[in-house]
């Protein structure tokens, strides 16, 4: 089927139009591409056929300028890619400049700078807490109601889908070991989170306001949060996540922009305490910071959780607003992520350690059961949200198969 002829219903139509990194068959450069159904476009390419503007932008190895050019930038970007593969005077120049998905090798599609990780979701919060608090009066900790928690990862590690995960090897002490040992982890964890990328930077001391975020952030990926369980409980108090979640974190190869999500926004659940005023979305003149995308989460192709992400307490506008409150800048790529998506129902829980609840309940599967991740699993991250005219926006799914360290 040519690469213009997208069935209708395809989430990846040209109402989407998300942006990637890839290498054409048998070359190593890397170009940046959009995606079309099937098809990546040599976006760089096909800016230079039709003597664009934006080459510049586009005729790239990564998409780091693009995002640094900023709103403006985008949305101009984006409307001439949507001319170039919907009007039929372009179609004999670019569709040479096609490659069928298949045959082309998709790298990671920006240089992370940063990358942070937050806990906005109260379901699994509460799971959480109920976990490892289970006589503790409120499963949530006082805080959690009144700011976005995170912590800071390592952007080195952030790694694009389809790339093996080796499994970490750290301290770990169960609750009756006499003392900690050392050894490969036996609770191998995963966290379905969604990514917010961020184009334009802040200066340092400069606060990113709420109303701000579509000035800062060009567009989101799924995101898997690799977790060895066993060593992020031995190390995690008093300073929190460290070696237990820094040595994989695994991003979807496409990054849809924002612009594509305009049918997919909607309010946030209802606050039930007050917030401070760098946080409260109710204020006049702030859009609603929600996404109502659907996720599903695959263990060796069964599907084992569907965590809605309509259900996140905090936004991603309040988590920005958040991490540079304190006078952090921002620089163009960094990555933050959601933390955990789980919503009320067991079968909307994003991680095994909430799915088996910390593998007191092991998952059914054909294979056998699972409480953790054994080597040789492969976990597949995919999601959709709605678009114009009741379609589906399609975003970029996120795989990592575990190997043996």
């Amino acid at each position: 089927m040519p690469p213009f002829d997208v069935p209708e219903g395809d989430p990846f139509g040209p109402h989407n139009l998300p942006y990637g990194v890839f290498s054409p068959a048998g070359n190593t450069g890397r170009r940046v591409g959009v995606r079309l159904g099937n098809h990546v476009l040599d976006a760089g390419a096909a800016a230079a056929a039709l003597g664009s503007p934006y080459a510049s932008l586009l005729a790239r190895p990564t998409l780091t300028r693009l995002l640094a050019a900023g709103r403006t930038a985008w949305s101009d970007v984006r409307r001439a890619l949507t001319a170039w593969v919907t009007v039929p005077a372009h179609r004999e120049t670019i569709e040479p400049l096609f490659h069928p998905l298949s045959q082309v090798t998709l790298h990671l599609p920006f240089e992370v700078a940063d990358y942070v990780d937050f806990y906005a979701s109260e379901n699994h919060a509460r799971n959480v807490g109920r976990i490892f608090r289970p006589h503790a009066e409120d499963s949530l900790t006082p805080n959690w109601k009144h700011l976005p928690i995170g912590y800071h990862g390592r952007a080195g590690t952030v790694v694009v889908s389809g790339t093996d995960v080796i499994r970490p090897s750290g301290q770990r002490k169960g609750p009756d070991d006499p003392a900690p040992v050392f050894g490969p982890s036996v609770r191998l964890d995963i966290e379905a989170e969604v990514g917010f990328v961020v184009g334009v930077p802040s200066a340092p001391g400069r606060p990113v306001a709420l109303g701000d975020f579509e000035e800062h952030v060009f567009g989101l990926c799924l995101l898997n949060d690799w977790s060895a369980r066993d060593i992020q409980s031995w190390e995690y108090v008093p300073l929190g996540p460290f070696l237990g979640k820094s040595f994989a974190t695994s991003v979807s190869a496409w990054i849809t922009p924002l612009d594509a999500l305009e049918h997919a926004r909607v309010a946030p659940p209802e606050r039930t305490h007050p917030l401070l005023p760098y946080l409260d979305d109710s204020a006049p003149g702030i859009e609603p910071g929600g996404y109502d995308l659907r996720i599903s989460v695959v263990l060796n192709g069964h599907v084992v959780s569907e965590p809605p992400f309509a259900t996140m307490y905090w936004t991603a506008a309040q988590q920005l607003a958040h991490m540079t409150v304190n006078g952090a800048s921002l620089r163009t790529g960094d990555l933050y992520g959601s933390g955990t998506v789980s919503g009320p129902a067991e079968h909307q829980r994003g991680s095994l350690l909430e799915l088996t609840w910390n593998g007191r309940e092991p998952l059914g599967l054909p294979g056998g059961e699972r409480t953790f991740l054994e080597d040789g699993d492969v976990v597949t991250l995919s999601a959709w949200a709605p678009g114009p005219d009741g379609g589906r926006v399609g975003l970029g799914e996120v795989t990592g198969r575990i190997v043996a360290g």
